[in-house]
């Protein structure tokens, strides 16, 4: 694919985003309400989980039509739960519909997620390659310049570099965005997650870190990544140990969330979706927080 592409994909979304469960379900007034104003504020590039698939098209088309100006983001849609052709065709009609503001981040899941939906999980790279062909087979191709991997290791996210605009990692730290731009160089859009808790309690702040990400330290995947950044038994345990819990989620003030974005910028990312963790509700007024310290980002 084109070097410009990873470019290109990072002018448009800026360096900061919003990642959020609550803007799903966008169906709802309240949601695109929120969305207009992430709009207003500046904070254009709105990332949303895909799972399964489950109604994610449908909330992406709401997210579309309520913030004008914005890009709507899937981190990520599993590959199992929707076939390449009917992702390819209704990204195909958004953009007939809304313009080009749909990216499609994709990630491999689980064998577990394989099984049910009647697929074999087979080597991850291999399936995740299956799934690019047949996205450029499909009567109407997904760009390769809108789409990414949701990639932690070497493997895929080299897969993610040549067939996509790049990667979008989740659980990962500044130090881990900078071996990645290492590795893939200057061309591919890097475009972490990162888990923020608006809290300077110690205690309550790691609490609620836990509850937000927590569970995915027992997940393989995120297991073996996190021992290449150097976490062993200790840190690995259910929840994570303080130190894991304090490198993958920035909790404290506005400023230290701020400088924990820079880290990653000053790393090598393109662009941080950001993730307010400790609340069922949307966050709008820890959005409106995050949203003061764009100017600084989108000026160095």
């Amino acid at each position: 694919m084109s070097v410009m592409a990873g470019r290109e994909l990072a002018r448009i979304l800026g360096p900061l985003g919003v990642w959020s469960m609550q803007l799903r379900g966008a169906d709802r007034p309240v949601v695109q309400d929120a969305a207009a104003e992430l709009n207003e504020l500046g904070l254009r590039a709105l990332w949303i989980p895909g799972l399964d698939g489950k109604g994610v098209l449908e909330d992406t088309e709401n997210l579309l039509r309520a913030a004008p100006e914005s890009t709507v983001a899937l981190g990520v849609l599993g590959i199992w739960g929707t076939p390449a052709e009917k992702v390819a065709h209704e990204v195909a009609r958004l953009d007939r519909l809304h313009g080009p503001r749909t990216v499609v981040g994709l990630g491999i899941s689980d064998p577990g997620s394989a099984r049910g939906h009647g697929h074999q999980f087979g080597r991850p790279v291999v399936s995740m390659t299956r799934y690019l062909d047949d996205l450029d087979a499909a009567p109407t191709p997904l760009p390769a310049d809108r789409r990414l991997l949701g990639a932690l290791g070497p493997r895929m996210a080299t897969l993610g570099a040549a067939r996509t605009a790049g990667t979008h990692p989740f659980l990962v730290t500044p130090r881990y965005t900078a071996r990645l731009r290492a590795a893939l160089g200057p061309s591919p859009l890097i475009a972490p997650h990162q888990a923020v808790v608006l809290d300077s309690d110690p205690d309550r702040a790691r609490a609620t870190a836990r509850a937000g990400v927590g569970m995915f330290v027992g997940l393989p995947a995120y297991r073996n990544n996190l021992r290449r950044l150097g976490f062993d038994d200790d840190d690995l345990v259910p929840g994570g140990s303080d130190r894991l819990i304090d490198a993958v989620v920035a909790w404290g003030d506005v400023d230290t969330i701020q400088a924990r974005v820079r880290a990653h910028l000053d790393a090598g990312a393109d662009h941080v979706a950001v993730h307010v963790l400790g609340s069922d509700d949307l966050p709008r007024a820890t959005w409106r927080e995050l949203a003061t310290f764009l100017p600084s980002l989108a000026e160095a």
